[in-house]
């Protein structure tokens, strides 16, 4: 299976205002940036092998899409919160497990969700 010679994970969202992305992101995460590579980009290592980055690109910002798995989502919610961010409601449809979406200052989306249980 190709899948699994995959050993990383680099996910991009373009902003157009990457100081006020920063700041939001840096929020989000509850910590800068791990690496900043160049002026208008920075990237944040979620998991072992899972980055994400803002990256300016005023065409394409607001298009984003990332989704997170987490372990415990209220805990996660309660954690940004305590950041300052916003928490907004929880869905859940169908069988779908418990979720939020959050959007960040262009628009893009990042939706949060419980990871099911192994």
């Amino acid at each position: 299976m190709a899948s699994s010679l995959i050993t990383h994970v680099f996910v991009g969202i373009p902003v157009a205002n990457y100081a006020a992305a920063r700041t939001w992101y840096e929020q989000f995460f509850g910590r800068p940036p791990n690496v900043v590579p160049k002026e208008a980009e920075a990237f944040w290592q979620v998991t072992t092998t899972g980055l994400i980055y803002i990256v300016a690109d005023r065409e394409r910002a607001g298009r984003g899409l990332v989704v997170i798995a987490v372990s415990d989502l209220e805990r996660y919610l309660a954690d940004l919160e305590a950041r300052g961010l916003q928490i907004p409601p929880t869905a859940s449809v169908g069988d779908e497990p418990m979720n939020v979406v959050f959007h960040d200052p262009d628009g893009n989306t990042i939706k949060v969700f419980a990871a099911p249980e192994t």
